[in-house]
């Protein structure tokens, strides 16, 4: 099956939106603790995509051998999730290496997009 999933966050807050078929599922945390304050946006943005790939997963939404489009707003992110480029911000190198390893565990597939901004349907959960 193919999922369409967007994620944004920002210092407090971390949101993500998964699209399949007919259904849309969105959802919408406050930062643990160790994070509140703490992570800068493009931080927050890795640690939303984790967490709703992660999500998806325990809630039986993402199955083994789906693909996922992963709407981006940042082309950094882009180029650092489709390539072998190195982040020298450890917690962003963490959420790619966990990103990564969720495909490689259950045999996903992603797809990057390139979005504007303000078609991010996530960001309004924020």
């Amino acid at each position: 099956m193919i999922h369409t999933i967007f994620s944004d966050g920002n210092s407090k807050r971390i949101s993500w939106v998964i699209e399949s078929d007919k259904k849309r599922v969105e959802q919408f945390r406050d930062h643990a603790e160790i994070y509140m304050d703490i992570v800068s946006d493009i931080q927050s943005k890795y640690i939303a995509l984790h967490v709703g790939i992660f999500w998806g997963i325990g809630v039986f939404i993402i199955k083994n051998g789906d693909t996922l489009k992963i709407q981006l707003d940042s082309d950094e992110m882009i180029q650092h999730l489709s390539t072998d480029e190195k982040s020298s911000d450890r917690l962003i190198e963490d959420k790619k290496r966990f990103i990564k390893m969720l495909a490689e565990q259950r045999d996903l597939k992603y797809l990057y997009c390139k979005i504007p901004h303000e078609n991010n349907i996530s960001s309004k959960l924020l």
